[in-house]
């Protein structure tokens, strides 16, 4: 069984965040750190090779530093890592990111494509779901649980209050959640051996089957209108009333507010 882990580095939000003047994330400007989610793809696709010596092989689109998500996953016992980089594919939006990792991944072989539900740079969620179509290959999302049988996945799929199971013939794509596992640390033989290993980088050329009207900021349908680094509240309005009368200006606000 081949596997193939989509993984994305994002920003550390808790060290803030940076914009460049178009409205696109500063990322190299930036503490990163691997996405979640995808971190938790990671870990299924490392117990289906623990399970049934599956080769699992991540891929990643993004700026030369995101080596070091990919020697993360290496480190945690991936076989194989490729990068997409390229200037002409900076500043995407999801159509432009799934477009290029589509073209990456059919530069691969693969039974199951398992990427994360979202990143916590975009919340999205439409990545891997653009992937399957783009590969015309069946998906299943919000994964909380997964199994193999035979040629198919069988999957539970979250909903808010309970979860279909699913089951799908390979090949197909499944988007991870958070909540599907806990994700094992990198050993330290597995860090020295990542250190070494050889990640295979793919630039434009490198990706068939891929048209230039759908990479990059300028093959982005999605337009940011405006970006800040935090939300600023205003200064707000503060009243001194006594309980009878601070009850009756709550309720009169809210009527304004048509909360109630």
């Amino acid at each position: 069984m081949k596997i193939v882990v989509c993984v994305k580095q994002v920003p550390d939000t808790k060290g803030g965040v940076q914009f460049n003047p178009d409205g696109t994330l500063n990322r190299a400007a930036m503490l990163a750190i691997m996405n979640p989610d995808d971190k938790a793809g990671l870990e299924a696709a490392l117990r289906l090779k623990d399970q049934y010596g599956a080769e699992v092989t991540v891929i990643t689109m993004g700026l030369p530093k995101a080596t070091d998500v990919l020697r993360e996953a290496l480190a945690m016992g991936a076989d194989k890592a490729v990068l997409i980089t390229d200037r002409v594919l900076g500043g995407a939006d999801t159509w432009a990111t799934s477009q290029t990792l589509a073209a990456g991944i059919r530069n691969l072989e693969y039974d199951l494509i398992i990427t994360g539900r979202q990143a916590i740079d975009g919340d999205t969620a439409q990545v891997g779901p653009q992937i399957s179509e783009h590969l015309g290959i069946p998906v299943i999302s919000y994964a909380q649980n997964l199994k193999i049988e035979g040629d198919s996945v069988i999957v539970e799929r979250q909903y808010e209050d309970r979860y279909h199971v699913v089951k799908a013939k390979m090949p197909c794509l499944i988007t991870a959640l958070s909540e599907l596992n806990e994700p094992r640390y990198m050993t330290p033989g597995g860090i020295f051996d990542a250190c070494d290993a050889e990640i295979t980088t793919w630039g434009r050329a490198d990706l068939k089957d891929l048209d230039d009207a759908n990479i990059g900021l300028k093959g982005s349908p999605t337009k940011i209108a405006k970006a800040s680094d935090k939300v600023r509240k205003g200064a707000g309005e503060q009243v001194t009333l006594d309980p009878e009368a601070g009850a009756a200006y709550l309720l009169e606000k809210l009527q304004e507010k048509h909360i109630i």
